[in-house]
């Protein structure tokens, strides 16, 4: 029976984290238009817009091969257990000893490479643009991500997210390392989820695109996909940073349904936050070019290695 309801609270967060992940895109785009004083399209659009194109005829290149089929639900699948896996309203869950940073560090990473492979597999130059760019960003921001996972591992003592949360609640005092890694996994989030200024995912201008030129040529069920999986790795990204440095609130498996839900209830609360916070930033900053981008990466991976160079010497003292 407890076996049961373990596999209960985790396919809960599944599917909670699925359902959740459209509802973020238009809570930050309504932001935005309330910001800019718009009206804005409704909160529910993003579901709108994915029904719809799951209504859709897809239609296929000539010369697309089985790679370009079969590459949007590679990235929807990777993406979703990468999702589902990072705590969300609770801890120790099922699979909580899987969810570790490097796991799912190196679940976005294949989610990356099929998202490439699929821009250039139809061999148009949009495609081969946005990949190129694509891969180019992941150069520095996966270096950055990996110093961000060596402070978080070294402080908590573990790379495992529920043990990084439970470290985080018991602990009284925090290294300045800490704040370097929040800065540091902000720049990433932003780069990663093709956000301004380094990306802006409502253009379609050659000069601009990254994401949006990789996913040019799908229609469909398999555009929906795609949108929807980048959907939840910007949930993702909101869940890691809570996880890590806001886990307060976060339920106990132990602690009963009442709990988890109120948990739940915070959660929401945290990413409504988050959402907020991002359309702020994304209303006060100006789309920079595309050959600035490294530079913003840069600054990133050098406050992960502040953090960590920090981190040795505050311990050797």
């Amino acid at each position: 029976m407890a076996m049961i309801l373990a596999l209960a609270a985790q396919g809960l967060q599944m599917a909670f984290v699925l359902a959740l992940s459209p509802l973020l895109i238009g809570f930050t785009r309504k932001v935005k238009a309330r910001l800019l004083r718009r009206q804005g399209p409704p909160l529910l659009q993003p579901y709108r817009d994915l029904v719809r194109l799951m209504r859709k005829e897809v239609i296929l290149a000539e010369n697309a091969s089985w790679l370009f089929r079969a590459a949007p639900y590679l990235i929807f699948a990777t993406t979703w257990v990468a999702t589902a896996l990072t705590p969300t309203f609770a801890t120790g869950l099922a699979f909580s000893w899987a969810a570790d940073l490097i796991v799912i560090t190196a679940l976005l990473g294949s989610a990356r490479l099929f998202l490439a492979l699929a821009g250039m597999d139809v061999g148009t130059s949009f495609g081969g643009i946005g990949s190129s760019r694509e891969i180019m960003f992941a150069s520095f921001a996966e270096p950055a991500m990996l110093m961000i996972v060596f402070i978080v591992s070294l402080i908590a003592g573990s790379t495992e997210l529920s043990v990084v949360a439970n470290h985080m609640l018991s602990s009284s005092e925090l290294p300045v390392s800490f704040a370097f890694a929040l800065v540091a996994l902000g720049i990433v989030a932003i780069a990663e989820n093709g956000r301004v200024p380094v990306d802006n995912p409502a253009t379609h201008l050659e000069l601009t695109m990254v994401h949006e030129a990789m996913v040019l040529e799908y229609s469909g069920r398999h555009l929906a996909v795609v949108e929807l999986a980048a959907a939840m790795k910007l949930l993702l990204y909101v869940s890691l940073t809570i996880c890590i440095f806001f886990p307060w609130g976060l339920a106990p498996y132990e602690a009963g349904v009442g709990a988890m839900a109120a948990s739940a209830l915070g959660y929401v609360g945290k990413v409504a936050v988050a959402g907020f916070l991002l359309a702020l930033f994304e209303v006060s900053t100006a789309k920079m070019r595309v050959f600035r981008v490294p530079n913003f990466l840069g600054a990133g991976l050098m406050l992960g290695l502040l953090g960590l160079l920090l981190l040795f010497v505050s311990r050797s003292l």
